[in-house]
């Protein structure tokens, strides 16, 4: 064995030789320093030696070389520094408090504490902000921080669901910056925006973009919208879309994300225009509520049953499905199987357009109507009047016959949910599905997870209110419902007693 021993000790001694050889070779070839082959414990402590360093203290270009950008430059900051005082950041509290009723007829009182973060304008020297009303919505305590850091309470002077508005104003005797409301009629695809906001409570950001897209509609209800690919991202909702002259031409409310649990700025952007913004605004102002056009009138899209049906060829229009009786619609001489194919001279689309036209019309304000009625074309006209708050189903009311009731809801088979705030801030509305009987008659027509804005053309916001209207649409005839299903917006129809 000492033998064997003896020739593998020379073999790695070799071997040890000729490998720092070639390093000690390659080290000189490369002019480093051989001192650093040794092990550490060998090395002497060398000088250290000042490097070489000479940076350039001239940019790449001079403002005169790129003149007009420096200029836009300075004309963004200009912009910046005038808009953002007059953007606030809102932070709420409170506890919100909801009667509900389950799918079996059972109900339920929920309180929970709520909390939200948003933005806001000034539009008023007194101190008038607008929000967004899925900001405020259920707060008891609101709180605004202004540019400078300074905080204050602010208290609801009116909202609009709807439209997804607020109006709320700040306890002070100050004077404060206001910014002008712009013309959204004038807005263009491709002109320059900025959206001003509180993103993830990080405070006041600006971010620079176009409009990208004009009458974008999120539901039924909330149609028109401008879309955007300024970065607007959770906290945004409610502030400013400003361009070039610092005027606010649409109220950020909502943006499109493929997370509904963790959402983020997509490159899509969705604003409510600054012309149906001042309209709400005046009316809160002057009322305290919004006021909006009734016609009184229960309508249905043209799909090819329906078109079929009527002997009615065109896609464009919205059929008459039932007049309430002494309402404008009534009045005017609408009958069941009318088609409404224009309104005030607009061409009509779809119900949904119909239900847009007739909301944003004036109280007492005269409209022409076109209506194709059994191969012919006739002209009517309907007085607009203030529409109420919900629809009135006179066959049935929800305090009448509660075993009856419980057995409608029963015979339907459908649970759904409120939405969660942070569903709401994405610019969601309506209850989600969360179970369906199998013996139910909405069983392979609903299914969990779908998305109800809507039923019977009227917009709905909780679940209390859907079983409620619900209830009172199922025991006399078939159920329209509006929904979205993987974001994708359809009609269903639950069928009748």
């Amino acid at each position: 064995m000492f033998p064997a021993f003896k020739r593998i000790l020379a073999l790695l001694t070799v071997f040890a030789v000729f490998f720092l050889s070639v390093m000690a070779v390659r080290t000189w070839r490369s002019s480093g320093d051989l001192g650093r082959l040794l092990p550490s414990f060998l090395r002497k402590p060398g000088i250290t030696r000042p490097e070489a360093f000479t940076p350039s203290d001239k940019p790449a270009l001079n403002l005169s070389d790129v003149e007009m950008i420096s200029r836009l430059n300075q004309e963004y900051a200009l912009l910046t520094r005038a808009v953002v005082p007059s953007v606030v950041s809102i932070d709420t509290a409170g506890i919100r408090t909801e009667k509900l009723m389950d799918f079996l007829g059972r109900t339920d009182v929920r309180s929970y504490p709520t909390q939200g973060q948003g933005s806001g304008v000034i539009v008023s020297k007194e101190g008038h902000v607008i929000t967004n009303h899925h900001v405020i919505a259920g707060q008891k305590k609101i709180r605004i921080t202004l540019h400078g850091g300074k905080t204050y309470i602010a208290t609801m002077v009116g909202e609009d669901p709807l439209l997804d508005i607020a109006v709320i104003k700040i306890n002070s005797n100050e004077t404060f910056i206001p910014l002008k409301l712009g013309d959204s009629s004038k807005v263009e695809v491709g002109q320059l925006v900025f959206a001003v906001g509180n993103p993830f409570g990080l405070g006041e950001t600006v971010t620079q973009g176009i409009i990208s897209a004009k009458e974008r509609s999120l539901s039924d209800n909330q149609r028109d919208l401008f879309q955007t690919d300024a970065a607007i991202n959770p906290g945004n909702s409610g502030g400013p879309l400003v361009n070039l002259t610092g005027e606010i031409i649409g109220i950020n409310a909502a943006i499109f994300s493929v997370n509904r649990d963790n959402p983020s700025f997509q490159g899509v952007g969705f604003s409510i225009p600054s012309n149906d913004v001042r309209e709400a605004l005046e009316q809160i102002v002057k009322r305290g509520r919004p006021i909006r056009g009734y016609l009184g009138v229960q309508m249905r899209d043209l799909d090819s049953a329906v078109r079929l049906e009527l002997g009615y060829a065109e896609s464009m229009g919205s059929a008459v499905l039932d007049t309430t009786p002494g309402a404008p619609a009534a009045l005017a001489g609408l009958r069941q199987g009318d088609v409404v194919i224009s309104y005030n001279g607009e061409t009509v689309k779809d119900t949904a357009h119909l239900i847009s036209l007739v909301q944003r019309s004036g109280i007492g304000k005269k409209v022409k109507m076109g209506v194709w009625r059994k191969g012919e074309v006739m002209a009517l006209v309907a007085t607009i009047t203030e529409a109420t708050t919900a629809p009135v189903y006179s066959e049935i009311t929800v305090d009448q016959k509660t075993k009856d009731n419980i057995g409608i809801l029963r015979r339907v088979g459908v649970e759904v949910r409120d939405l969660t705030d942070a569903e709401r801030a994405l610019g969601n509305t309506g209850v989600l599905v969360t179970g369906v009987l199998s013996t139910g008659s909405a069983a392979g027509i609903l299914q969990p997870g779908d998305l109800i804005v809507g039923l019977n053309d009227y917009r709905i916001s909780g679940s209390n209110e859907f079983y409620l209207h619900l209830v009172a649409s199922a025991a006399v005839q078939s159920t329209g419902l509006s929904i979205l299903r993987s974001g994708k917006p359809f009609r269903a129809k639950l069928p009748g007693p």
